[in-house]
């Protein structure tokens, strides 16, 4: 019998003779769709991270986190920069020595975005007895798997950074069963709204995914304008997984004819990019904003490769609120750190090639990397703050312990000049709460600061 064996760029095939030359080369790093049987076939051949695992979800040598994320459809970049920054961390962690010995690293799923996918690879996660879940991506997945968690609570597992700031994970009953690093969308959308208002653009309309994501945008924007004694002045919606190159000009018409004075756009790169294209095409040249769950450097990235074949302008008056400092911003320890890592790594960091490409790789699917990103930083956090948790939990970490040990860490500085807590007298269960603006200059994403703002929108 053989298996496949994924080591990022490359991949191997062992048979029940060559197991020990194998996992000498993967490191411990393994395909996550053969996780399960794998685990069975370490118990067969003695092989010690697999074998000596209990269920506490931590072997002699490793902790296995576990992700479901989209690696292949319409979102994929999102997902892929995200365990990207966080693997950035983890090598670097790892070749240091890890934490008290064991390696930590992220047993990967595709769920394609798709809300089934995600509840089969969590089950699946739980079965391969991993140590948490960890920065799953989307709202739509999320709030599916989320039950999952109370329905096994006896087991301890918990579900930590996921890539959304949606209010479920933050809001009983789950909220009990997850940690959240960065600030909601509620946070993110009343920051947007109070800015704009300030600068007298009080018809906001907006543009939104037609899902769970979507509308807990829309209803955070709701909220922020009837705080202002304000309503949403126009509203149109997409089909989650729409892609960058279909037409968006039904939706484009809505906002003509409401006539708003902002555009606040709940989606994802493509769509977004494809709206905001569009948008302008029909010379509708009214602010667009973007929440931090857009992945705007994917966005951006679409829409400069558009302005060149188009000759037009499609990057101008867009804003995109963001949940983590500027990665150019140097001045900041941890962005040093970052973009080092991800310099070093970049090749490593790559999730397998059988999950980016489970069609098999061609010249139109190949993903490319980005340097650094918004969403990248993030991950990197991520992973920063996860291993700072489990520093604290000494040499025999368990599950059961997770929780008490996140809720213990208190007031902690990453080298971003900002505090992250968690637990305290109120029992944080989100660590910031810091929402920063950006707007496009020079080719990037540059920071807006709040007294930037009534200048920039008059450009």
């Amino acid at each position: 019998m053989k298996a496949a064996i994924g080591s990022g760029r490359r991949s191997i095939t062992a048979g029940a003779g060559e197991w020990g030359r194998a996992t000498l080369q993967i490191k411990l790093k393994l395909t996550p769709v053969l996780a399960l049987s794998l685990l069975a076939l370490g118990t067969l051949f003695g092989h010690p991270a697999l074998a000596q695992q209990d269920n506490s979800g931590v072997s002699q040598k490793e902790i296995r986190l576990g992700m479901s994320a989209d690696f292949s459809a319409s979102a994929r970049a999102l997902s892929i920069e995200l365990y990207r920054g966080a693997m950035a961390y983890l090598i670097q962690r790892n070749q240091a020595g890890g934490v008290n010995g064991r390696h930590i690293t992220i047993a990967a799923y595709d769920d394609r975005y798709q809300p089934d996918l995600a509840i089969r690879n969590t089950l699946r996660l739980m079965k391969e007895n991993v140590f948490a879940l960890f920065s799953y991506v989307g709202t739509p997945t999320m709030i599916r798997t989320l039950p999952l968690l109370r329905m096994r609570q006896g087991d301890h597992f918990l579900l930590f950074f996921p890539f959304t700031g949606a209010d479920a994970s933050r809001i009983p009953p789950y909220d009990a069963f997850s940690f959240n690093l960065r600030a909601s969308y509620d946070q993110e959308t009343q920051g947007l709204v109070d800015h704009f208002i300030a600068a007298r653009h009080k018809r906001i309309a907006i543009f939104y995914q037609a899902d769970a994501y979507g509308r807990t945008g829309w209803a955070g924007l709701r909220k922020a304008l009837a705080q202002h004694g304000l309503e949403i002045a126009g509203e149109a919606t997409y089909r989650r997984g729409s892609p960058f190159d279909q037409s968006y000009d039904g939706q484009v018409a809505i906002m003509q004819r409401v006539a708003p004075e902002a555009i606040i756009c709940v989606g994802t790169y493509p769509a977004c990019a494809g709206f905001v294209r569009d948008l302008r095409d029909r010379d509708v040249a009214v602010p667009v904003a973007t929440i931090s769950f857009v992945g705007s450097d994917a966005m951006l990235k679409l829409l400069a490769q558009a302005e060149q074949k188009a000759g037009k302008d499609y990057t101008s008056r867009l804003v995109s609120s963001q949940v983590v400092p500027s990665y150019q911003d140097i001045s900041l320890p941890v962005v040093r750190d970052y973009r080092a890592a991800m310099d070093r790594y970049r090749y490593d960091i790559m999730p397998p090639e059988a999950l980016l490409y489970p069609s098999g790789k061609t010249p139109e699917t190949e993903y490319t990397p980005l340097p650094y990103s918004f969403i990248s930083f993030e991950g990197y956090l991520n992973a920063r703050m996860f291993v700072a948790i489990l520093e604290r939990m000494g040499e025999s970490p368990s599950r059961a312990k997770l929780a008490p040990a996140a809720l213990a860490l208190g007031d902690i500085d990453l080298g971003l000049g900002q505090t992250f807590s968690l637990g305290g007298v109120t029992g944080r269960r989100q660590a910031s709460d810091q929402v920063y603006y950006t707007v496009i200059k020079g080719g990037q994403f540059v920071p807006l600061a709040d007294a930037e703002w009534e200048a920039w929108l008059k450009r």
